[in-house]
């Protein structure tokens, strides 16, 4: 067995949306979310400290789906948790519902639906 440290190649960012919030997301178009708790699963086979650094700052460039959402000053990350497993199959055993079909799954090839659920209360 290796001696490196295994990374987490899987984050799920926690987040919070006090007020209803409408964002243009690309060719998904407007996407509404009503207040509650959402969870976002993305990857990062390397860089993984940068890229969640990137997604808790409220001031960059919009690239990814979930910049959209977490630019507004109504959603808010509360947590996040790291995984040694895929994307894909980390988001498919989160429950929950879809709230913006295809938000965060432009190159999903598992039939996720989404990368983003809103959380039952």
């Amino acid at each position: 067995m290796s001696s490196k440290k295994r990374r987490g190649v899987t984050y799920q960012l926690l987040i919070h949306v006090d007020e209803p919030v409408t964002v243009r997301v690309g060719r998904l178009g407007e996407c509404a979310f009503a207040p509650g708790f959402y969870v976002y699963t993305g990857s990062a086979r390397r860089g993984m400290k940068a890229r969640l650094t990137r997604h808790l700052s409220k001031d960059k460039r919009l690239h990814w789906h979930i910049d959209h959402l977490l630019a507004d000053a109504h959603a808010t990350v509360v947590d996040v948790h790291l995984y040694f497993e895929p994307e894909c199959a980390v988001n498919q055993r989160t429950p929950g519902t879809i709230p913006a079909p295809g938000f965060g799954a432009s190159d999903c090839r598992a039939g996720c639906g989404a990368h983003l659920k809103r959380l039952p209360r």
